[in-house]
């Protein structure tokens, strides 16, 4: 098993009378870190896609809650977004169950979220759990190893069990992407017309690092901007795509309301366009290479828990940066290049602005960039 980073961090939160929820997509992960974390503990495990255990929890009450958890001290239910006011239950636990120490799963953030918030209020510690980082894998099979492995990341992304079949990978990412980014969300959220999410995603993946016009998509896909808005909201908040907005704050020419918008997985982006060719053979290298860098940031500062806001800039005559982050005062910017050879033409017109030095990162210097040493 890949060594997550969150595993300490999560540890360290044991006993201190909070329920500790961790979210992220399905296949990343979540219950084999949670199980890895409590293999040393006897603990009670409630799966949330078991019908049986959805009606246990939906309404149970304290005495009903003491027959289930019993002599327990430790409680993990799993995929908790499925089981019907389970905010309350878990609010119950953690409120009347002060011995037990109470771990969550959920799969959509949105979901979770809506179930959780209110009922939990002060009562958890959250984690958000990715895909495999850059630096999780690199710890995991070795500087050279992850380094010769560079460009089938890129094509195949970071999930554990993409990573950990190899020569399977077609294969497990196009049932993932179709099982997960269909089935799940379908069901979930009930849409009417799924071909339209299914072109929607498709016209998201070839949209990778270009800003993304809601009109356009609209006019394109035949449904007005109202829902192409509430698909990108369910697309986002079950973790399949992210975005980032435009920088601006001194210049008038500067684009302000733009977004771009990233998949948290390559593979999932590859699969769902179905094009696995290698890097030298396609037109969308730059392209991939540029979310690669983003999502690791993203990671990374996920993570390492930096506050930074994260943009990119912008401006009505085509001059841009890749990325932008910004903490407090301080600003740091890139721009992102895949061949190290290539000549790169960084706007002057932003340096001088805002004083800052734009730093281009390439294949030999991307470790510094997301923070592997």
């Amino acid at each position: 098993m890949i060594k997550r980073q969150l595993y300490s961090q999560i540890i360290e939160k044991y006993g201190k009378g909070k329920a500790i929820v961790l979210v992220g997509p399905r296949q990343v992960g979540k219950t084999t870190l949670l199980h890895t974390i409590l293999k040393e503990n006897k603990h009670l495990f409630l799966d949330g896609d078991d019908p049986t255990v959805r009606a246990l929890l939906e309404n149970a009450n304290t005495e009903q809650l003491k027959s289930i958890i019993g002599d327990f001290k430790f409680v993990f239910i799993d995929e908790a977004q499925r089981i019907p006011n389970i905010g309350l239950t878990l609010k119950i636990i953690t409120d009347q169950f002060k011995e037990v120490q109470l771990l969550v799963s959920g799969s959509s953030a949105f979901e979770l979220k809506n179930l959780t918030n209110e009922p939990l209020t002060g009562r958890k510690f959250q984690f958000n759990l990715l895909p495999i980082s850059w630096k999780e894998f690199e710890d995991n099979v070795g500087y050279l190893k992850a380094a010769q492995q560079l460009e089938q990341r890129i094509l195949y992304g970071m999930y554990p069990d993409i990573i950990n079949n190899l020569g399977d990978e077609i294969e497990l990412l196009t049932n993932l992407a179709d099982s997960y980014l269909y089935k799940d969300i379908l069901s979930y959220h009930s849409i009417k017309k799924p071909e339209i999410l299914e072109k929607l995603v498709q016209a998201l993946a070839y949209q990778i690092g270009q800003e993304v016009s809601f009109n356009e998509l609209s006019r394109v896909l035949g449904i007005d901007k109202n829902t192409v808005s509430t698909y990108i909201d369910i697309l986002e908040n079950n973790y399949v795509i992210f975005r980032l907005p435009s920088f601006s704050k001194n210049l008038r020419s500067e684009i302000k309301k733009s977004q771009k918008i990233y998949f948290y997985d390559l593979g999932i982006r590859n699969a769902v366009i179905r094009d696995f060719r290698s890097l030298n053979l396609r037109q969308d290298k730059g392209m991939l290479w540029e979310n690669f860098l983003v999502t690791e940031r993203l990671k990374s500062n996920l993570y390492n828990k930096s506050h930074v806001k994260t943009y990119f800039w912008r401006t009505t005559r085509q001059q841009g940066v890749d990325y932008v982050e910004t903490l407090h005062d301080s600003i740091v910017a890139n721009e992102f290049k895949w061949n190290s050879k290539q000549k790169v033409k960084i706007p002057k017109t932003f340096e001088s602005t805002y004083n800052v030095k734009v730093e281009v990162i390439d294949t030999n210097n991307f470790r510094t960039f997301i923070n592997v040493k």
